[in-house]
């Protein structure tokens, strides 16, 4: 019941000993998250205790703790200016999954490390993301796991983290089999169309919901697909109705030029896909809540 990461996944933290991959890799661990390493040159051979008695040890490289240790995830918890660097070690050991977390990231340094994921074994989720939580398996990145334990077998994709948080919280019920946060900046990893497709093929996902925002055409373009590729019904929030024309609202992505990238035309060409769009979250929410009801009835 999940995609791309499950209770078999075995997760390393780049960064782990800094002041963010200490606090968040405490709540990945106490979230059931199976994290056998961390990456810190400068602390290779050391070994950091977390509360409950667990033990992690630190290796100088991600090729060095994939031999030792089995690992096919990797959440980078470095600061930006060193999260180029970090992604290209990750990607050049094959690391089959890599979920950054860090915000900031030049774009033109995501444009570089995005490219050498082409042809690859890595698949790339974010920067600057919430990552990646399949509930009751793992969790791969800063989402809360608390407001929605219950797996289940609804899809999330959302390029923003605090909607992320809200969608799962309001369908908490109903449970999810993964939550992808993908990113909100200009160039990101995996994106909605790559979370659609494996949702799409996921015989434990019954119905998905994608959440956008304004800016650029990506949902436009998973409109298309899903109109062509998606049998599952899907339900869909753009993010940003209110938002000025010509000004950068939050996420780097998020920029409105004329009628090109704006809620209206997102909402319009995703409607036009048989796709149901909520004004709100909470009523996205609700049109889930329908689906969900009609499928177990």
């Amino acid at each position: 019941m999940a995609i791309f990461l499950n209770s078999d996944s075995k997760v390393i933290v780049q960064g782990m000993t800094g002041s963010e991959g200490m606090k968040h890799t405490t709540r990945m661990l106490a979230s059931g998250t199976n994290i056998v390493g961390g990456v810190n040159p400068k602390k290779a051979g050391e070994t950091v205790d977390f509360p409950e008695g667990q033990q992690i040890p630190v290796f100088g490289t991600v090729a060095e703790a994939m031999s030792a240790t089995g690992a096919n995830v990797s959440v980078i918890f470095v600061p930006a200016k060193f999260t180029k660097s970090a992604v290209v070690e990750a990607i050049e050991a094959e690391m089959p999954l890599v979920v950054c977390i860090t915000e900031g990231v030049p774009v033109k340094d995501t444009s570089e490390f995005f490219g050498l994921t082409k042809g690859s074994k890595t698949r790339l989720i974010g920067p600057n993301c919430p990552g990646i939580i399949s509930p009751g398996q793992s969790n791969a990145g800063i989402t809360p796991a608390d407001i929605a334990p219950k797996p289940g077998r609804i899809g999330l994709v959302s390029k923003s983290g605090t909607l992320t948080y809200q969608m799962m919280y309001e369908l908490r019920d109903y449970g999810f089999s993964t939550a992808v946060g993908i990113g909100g900046d200009p160039v990101i990893g995996t994106t909605h169309i790559d979370c659609l497709q494996a949702f799409q093929d996921d015989p434990d996902t019954d119905a998905i919901v994608m959440i956008g925002e304004i800016g650029g055409d990506a949902e436009e373009r998973a409109a298309a697909y899903i109109q062509e590729n998606v049998t599952k019904p899907v339900v869909g929030y753009v993010a940003g109705f209110t938002a000025p024309e010509g000004k950068t609202m939050g996420h780097a992505g998020a920029i409105v030029s004329g009628s090109s990238g704006t809620a209206a035309a997102k909402k319009e060409a995703l409607e036009a896909a048989g796709v149901k769009v909520g004004k709100t979250p909470s009523e996205t929410a609700e049109l889930m809540r329908e689906i969900m009801g009609s499928l177990t009835a």
